[in-house]
């Protein structure tokens, strides 16, 4: 591990006994105490290029003072543009953020993206409430005010998933604050279940890495192997990349369990990134709060068992960041200039590579994924639902495989970051993956496939395909 890794580590670690001291606290000392923590952590690992996140979210402030009712896109292209310039500032002779800076920015960025769509959904609201002349009740999700500078500032700095996410919306931050009756919300059982299989994914993220050293593929030496052996060795070094990805994100989870943030009733059916999707009254005792059943899927960021075993690669991107992939479907994907499935899946990943940052590995991984999702779609629709069931279980096995190796395939360009390294591999592979694909999307047209939106059926069909290899 890498002196980043393990402040990283460090700083995850840390953040779970902070989050028991503040479950119980009051909405003051949660909010300011929870800035001060995270305005700490920001200042030890980042130092002056802390002024960056502040500039990001001054900015922001400004936006939504000036233009309410429109400051979501201009939210939007204002920190997009600074990610820009943040990136290039060594470009410029400034000096080089620290790799804590740009973690902080990437998930500053997300927030503040959401905060400005929160307040311009408050405005509109607000808007349509005057020209009907009577008010409504709360609305699921709505702000109840425009927050103030200080309470973005909050907001922005919470501790709470600072570097490694998870994402949360503002009126996630508020629900905590002022969480009704917080003994009440489980930790520790929660926390225990979560975190039990970290140990174990970290030990085998070290031994995984320890043995299959990405830089190898770096080497002339790599290329002299023979074909299988360099096909085979992007399956470990995508194990090795998950298996840190797990520790990492459950670490984050269990922070925010430990704290109870995040927590909501069962019965709110709460959704990754988004929050509650039904409305459920608070409860009015501590003995009401006590029967409640709570869960902490909004603050769930992986589910490893689904990201490693569901069939398709359009339901792996679901399992996997989950609180990101939901802020790129509601402030990207909806947004999209285009209304085809797969084209606007393109310009969700285009976006999604230039937040992850300037590298070239990012754009060619990630702009593969649409021509995966177009090839297992039209020949999903073509020939799946003419097979038996037992030729439907093959199939999926099949699918299941090959989707583990795209995402192998990519995921070389994710972590050899230039276009000369990941070229010099996917070329020493002859491609396979992008022939595969573009094989199998022909063969899909040719047969009559359907565009991946259109196929409801299929879909159906198929979301079951967890379940169905767990019963295998």
């Amino acid at each position: 591990m890498s002196p980043e890794e393990w402040t990283y580590l460090v700083v995850l670690l840390i953040s779970i006994p902070i989050g028991f001291l503040f479950k119980k606290a009051g909405p003051g000392l949660k909010r300011w105490g929870a800035a001060a923590v995270g305005l700490g952590l920001t200042l030890f690992t980042c130092g002056p290029h802390t002024l960056h996140s502040l500039v990001t979210i001054l900015g922001t402030w400004a936006l939504i003072q000036a233009q309410p009712c429109s400051c979501h896109a201009l939210a939007l292209a204002w920190t997009f543009s600074y990610l820009l310039f943040f990136r290039a500032l060594s470009l410029l002779g400034l000096p080089t953020p620290t790799p804590f800076t740009n973690a902080v920015q990437l998930l500053l960025t997300l927030k503040l993206v959401s905060l400005a769509s929160e307040v311009q959904d408050l405005h509109l609201a607000q808007r349509k409430e005057m020209a009907s002349g009577f008010s409504k009740g709360p609305t699921l999700g709505l702000l109840p005010e425009v927050p103030s500078l200080m309470e973005t500032l909050s907001y922005s700095y919470c501790y709470v998933g600072i570097m490694t996410g998870p994402f949360f919306r503002y009126r996630t931050y508020l629900d905590w604050l002022e969480q009704p009756f917080p003994g009440a919300v489980p930790s520790l059982r929660p926390l225990l279940r979560r975190a039990w299989p970290a140990p174990l994914f970290g030990l085998l993220f070290l031994l995984s890495s320890h043995l299959f050293p990405l830089e190898a593929v770096r080497e002339d030496a790599f290329y002299a192997r023979p074909l299988p052996a360099r096909l085979f060795y992007m399956i470990p070094v995508f194990f090795a990349f998950r298996m840190r990805f797990y520790v990492a994100w459950i670490a984050a989870e269990c922070g925010c369990i430990a704290a109870g943030f995040g927590a909501y009733p069962v019965a709110a059916k709460a959704r990754a990134g988004g929050g509650p999707t039904l409305q459920c009254p608070p409860p009015s005792s501590p003995e009401k709060a006590a029967s409640l059943e709570y869960d902490y899927e909004t603050i769930r960021n992986i589910d490893c068992y689904s990201t490693d075993f569901c069939v398709r690669v359009r339901d792996g991107m679901r399992y996997w960041n989950m609180t990101v992939q939901w802020w790129l479907a509601q402030y990207i994907y909806k947004s999209a200039p285009a209304r085809s499935y797969v084209l606007r899946s393109a310009w969700t990943m285009l976006l999604s590579a230039y937040w992850h940052g300037l590298h070239p590995g990012y754009y060619l991984s990630f702009l593969t994924i649409p021509l995966c999702l177009a090839a297992e779609g039209r020949l999903e629709s073509a020939l799946r639902g003419r097979l038996s069931p037992e030729g439907q279980k093959a199939w999926d096995w099949v699918h299941w495989f090959l989707k583990m190796r795209a995402y192998d395939y990519m995921c070389m360009g994710f972590v050899l970051l230039s276009m000369g390294d990941t070229l010099r591999y996917w070329a020493s592979v002859y491609f396979c993956i992008h022939f595969l694909a573009l094989a199998a999307l022909g063969l899909g047209l040719a047969l009559g496939g359907g565009s991946p939106s259109r196929r409801k059926t299929a879909l159906q069909a198929t979301n079951l395909a967890p379940e169905k290899l767990r019963e295998e």
